[in-house]
């Protein structure tokens, strides 16, 4: 080496460590900091706040042989593994992110791995030049990338805060396998305040090369992850009062798929070790509502946020005030709570097991006594849930299940549902029942429903009574149903939701106040029993009607389906068309109408058995309500 080369390289280490301790890096240029990195005197552990604005890459080196399926199995996880550029074999440069790097070199530590397990760490690959002639390198878009954006947002970064690198945690998610790649997703671990979630979603949510929006916000424990003081991977991050933890795909999935593969040869960075490229990230602007991202909290316990767009959230908005008319006159609009509608579906739409329950038995002279408002919508909420592949059951009472089952049966012929859905009776056996119903041998810890809604079922008041709105006790003809949505107040991740009309029904004790000032007979009648979401409509039928439209609005909304599917795997669209054709239509609900006639079921307000509903005449009412929710989920 010249003495002038040495020179140089001793003054680009001078000017390193003087930035270093006046926190200089961070401003450094990439290429300067790839030359500081391949001289190997920086005594740091990550590159996380260095070259801000500028991307950073995981790198994953392979055999070629191995190169066309990772890749593969990169577009198959474009969350955690979004692929920057694909190296030829044997090519240490990326002219594409960098003008003058060297792959060899340019990390600030590596990770050797053989038929699977890490055998060391290294500072260089060069000794390993010959075996790299028949590799491929993968350049893999990283989170730091997005740290400047998040900070420029106004949200504080807690691991450059702290000086520590970011928490990385293996979930219990399972990516798309290609080939011999599988594994569990890894995500980073970000402390966002609660006040700020909305803003870390939109910074990050269009920088789709760093990973995009988050895929989970809220309690770890819904990913897998037992204990956030543990990471599998960086440093511990503490979490400041009020802040609420966020969790992004991560690029060291990619890690985890070469330990997988057991390849007899691998190299990886190691984790926070990044590649510094020369890309700077483009200032994106969301463009439509389609795209800007919301923030809703959907259950404290555990604690959970989602994310839907602005676009479908208005949809849904818009679906909650056509059903919230009071053609009955009754006063519902004081009983209106704004957005129950959104949050009830948003809660729905993660649950994977949905019981439904229905039956208002206010005909008590008549057999059967049912109405038939409830099971219209009951059965429009299930045929959704059979389209998106959830579980769904339905509990009755026990003297009205051979009623139901033959109701079920008709729907099935009449292409309403796709198949029978379990029928279900509940009795109050024990102090025990309730939670033995709802949980795999009473567990708390494994509850066999993740969501309970009632529609048009008959609630108690406080005296322990069921009454109809005119204040006539049926209890005698009422199975203790309520029992269930005490207990899943006691259950972690069991949520509920109540669809009502008049304030008696199952779930309606959220608003039983307002039920007491507004609704005739109220002081009597209001059901006591809450629902997380409460979800008031004209006629209880059109709340089942719009939740079944919600369904539809959030499934195809792109936001929300890839939060759901939390970034990995491929979006589901190619399904649109089996779900719109599980929505209610004219045709089937007047098909419905006609055979709860024919079995008997009455109109709620004049006992008629007529094509009426609450007294509302089918053709130019509730057609006209379906319609409308359709023409909203379609525009």
């Amino acid at each position: 080496m010249t003495s002038r080369m040495a020179s140089s390289e001793s003054k680009i280490n001078l000017e390193a460590e003087e930035m270093f301790f006046t926190g200089g890096l961070k401003s450094l240029l990439p290429h300067t900091l790839r030359r500081i990195i391949r001289c190997n005197r920086l005594s740091i552990s990550n590159t996380s706040g260095m070259a801000e604005g500028y991307k950073q890459a995981n790198v994953v080196i392979l055999h070629k042989s191995l190169a066309d399926d990772f890749e593969k199995f990169c577009h198959a996880n474009a969350g955690p593994l979004p692929l920057l550029y694909r190296s030829k074999p044997g090519d240490w440069k990326c002219p594409s992110l960098s003008s003058d790097s060297d792959i060899r070199t340019d990390c600030l530590q590596y990770r050797i791995y053989e038929h699977g397990a890490c055998t060391g760490s290294l500072k260089s690959l060069k000794e390993y030049s010959e075996q790299l002639k028949d590799m491929v390198t993968f350049y893999l878009g990283c989170s730091f990338s997005f740290e400047k954006a998040v900070q420029n947002a106004g949200i504080p970064v807690r691991n450059v805060e702290q000086k520590r690198n970011v928490s990385m945690y293996k979930t219990a998610v399972p990516c798309y396998s290609i080939s011999t790649f599988c594994c569990n997703l890894v995500v980073t671990m970000r402390p966002i305040p609660e006040s700020k979630l909305e803003a870390a979603v939109l910074a990050t949510s269009e920088l789709k090369e760093a990973h995009g929006a988050p895929i989970h916000m809220g309690d770890p424990g819904l990913l897998g992850i037992q204990d956030l003081s543990k990471p599998d991977y960086g440093d511990p991050v503490h979490l400041h009062t009020g802040d609420i933890p966020v969790f992004w795909a991560c690029g060291v999935t990619g890690v985890e798929a070469v330990i997988n593969c057991r390849a007899p040869l691998a190299f990886t960075h190691s984790p926070g070790c990044m590649f510094i490229t020369d890309l700077k990230n483009d200032h994106v602007t969301v463009r439509s509502s389609r795209e800007v991202p919301q923030v809703h909290c959907i259950s404290q316990d555990p604690l959970h946020y989602s994310i839907v767009s602005a676009e479908a959230a208005q949809k849904i908005k818009n679906l909650e005030t056509l059903i919230g008319i009071d053609p009955g006159d009754r006063g519902i609009i004081h009983l209106h709570r704004q957005d129950e509608l959104l949050k009830a579906c948003l809660s729905i739409s993660h649950a994977r097991s949905v019981l439904i329950t229905t039956g208002f038995p206010t005909h008590f002279t008549y057999e059967p006594p049912e109405e038939n408002d409830g099971p219209p919508g009951a059965l429009a909420i299930a045929a959704i849930l059979q389209a998106l592949e959830k579980e769904v059951a339905i509990v009755t009472d026990q003297r009205a299940m051979n009623l139901n089952k033959k109701i079920i049966e008709e729907a099935v012929q009449l292409g309403i549902l796709k198949r029978p859905v379990p029928l279900l009776s509940y009795q109050r056996e024990s102090a025990d029942s309730a939670l033995t119903f709802l949980c795999e041998n009473g567990n708390p810890g494994r509850p066999r429903f993740d969501h309970l809604i009632a529609i048009e079922r008959a609630g108690m008041a406080a005296d322990g009574n069921y009454y109809n709105a005119r204040k006539v006790n049926i209890k005698h003809l009422v199975d203790p149903i309520d029992e269930l949505f005490l207990a899943a107040q006691t259950i972690p991740g069991v949520t509920t939701t109540g669809v009502g009309d008049g304030g008696n029904e199952l779930g309606m004790g959220k608003v039983k106040d307002a039920v007491k000032k507004h609704i005739k007979n109220g002081d009597v009648i209001a059901c006591d029993v809450e629902a997380d979401f409460t979800i008031v409509a004209g006629v209880s039928n059109w709340g089942g009607y719009a939740i079944a439209c919600a369904l539809y609005i959030l499934s195809t909304c792109e936001v929300h389906d890839r939060y759901l599917r939390k970034a990995v795997g491929f979006p589901q669209l190619s399904k649109k068309m089996i779900w719109l054709s599980a929505l209610p239509s004219v045709t089937k609900e007047e098909k419905l109408l006609k055979t709860l006639v024919r079995h008997g079921v009455r109109s709620g307000k004049t006992a008629s058995l007529e094509m009426e509903v609450d007294g509302l005449p089918f053709y130019s009412t509730h057609s006209l309500m379906i319609e409308k929710l359709l023409q909203e989920v379609q525009q």
